[in-house]
């Protein structure tokens, strides 16, 4: 059977937002453009030298029925959270937080620092999985593949597999690709995706042609780009560098309901979640967690 590539079938400019105590993002994901990409919920893009941009932070906040990914291009975060995890994620760090049932978290980006520059994803989790227990997996930067071709793209490799080289994320329910792409002036880059599964690219650097065929786009920074469904994916360079988060995962086609940080599937679920932070039974206990 004949490979199928996946065209663009539609280009996102993020808006500027502000979210937590006080912080300047770029949203592609969770827009009037653009409500979700099952299973994504939302993508967000913070990026800035202007210390005011970003330096107040997400104070302590809860989250229920999501996974939050986390990834520092540049800078440094400290976090902490109800179940007793505390710790720090800096460049080039990943950090893909389960919330299940119930947790509060904070994160607040520190002082100091050139320039801040990071993503965040929602990847929702199925009806089966939203009470679950939360847990984390904390990605460090050298523990994250580099795959390098002979053309000079560069890969990295954070959930997924790319020549033979899978990614330190595992045990994802929506199965996922997340890499960090760099194709140099003139380079290709070509990568199978499973049919059916939902992808997008994330454009942050330079400029590239997305698609091929004769039906290429021209995609300049920053944009969010959104794949048709297909077989593998292609992007190449032009006479800069392009550089680009590629995401997929497998939908989970139920209902969302959704009540900032609270994604359930029904209105009843996103009440008894509001009922639950009210009356202190929220979050899981240290003990509930080990």
């Amino acid at each position: 059977m004949n490979k199928q590539l996946r065209t663009v079938i539609n280009v996102v400019e993020p808006q500027t937002v502000m979210e937590g105590a006080g912080v300047r993002l770029k949203r592609s994901i969770a827009t009037a453009t653009l409500d979700n990409l099952d299973p994504f919920l939302l993508f967000d893009h913070f990026g800035s030298k202007d210390p005011a941009d970003y330096i107040k932070g997400f104070p302590m906040h809860p989250h229920r029925g999501i996974e939050t990914v986390t990834y520092m291009i540049q800078g440094a975060v400290n976090h902490k959270d109800s179940i007793g995890n505390a710790g720090s994620i800096s460049s080039g760090d990943v950090q893909w937080m389960t919330s299940g049932g119930g947790i509060m978290h904070e994160e607040m980006p520190q002082p100091g620092q050139d320039e801040m520059i990071g993503f965040q994803l929602w990847v929702n989790l199925p009806a089966r999985l939203k009470m679950s227990q939360p847990r984390y997996q904390d990605i460090f930067a050298d523990q994250i593949p580099i795959v390098t071709r002979a053309d000079g793209v560069k890969i990295l490799v954070i959930a997924g597999e790319v020549d033979d080289v899978r990614g330190p994320v595992t045990e994802i329910e929506a199965d996922p690709i997340y890499m960090d792409i760099t194709v140099p002036q003139g380079g290709e880059f070509k990568q199978p995706v499973a049919r059916g599964h939902t992808a997008f690219a994330y454009v942050f650097e330079g400029q590239g042609l997305f698609g091929s065929n004769g039906n290429e786009k021209a995609i300049n920074h920053p944009r969010l780009v959104e794949f048709g469904d297909g077989d593998y994916v292609t992007v190449k360079a032009t006479d800069q560098h392009v550089r680009f988060l590629l995401v997929s995962g497998k939908p989970l086609n139920e209902p969302i309901a959704r009540y900032g940080p609270f994604v359930m599937n029904t209105q009843e679920e996103i009440q008894q979640a509001l009922e639950d932070l009210r009356n202190g039974t929220f979050v899981f206990s240290e003990a509930e967690n080990k």
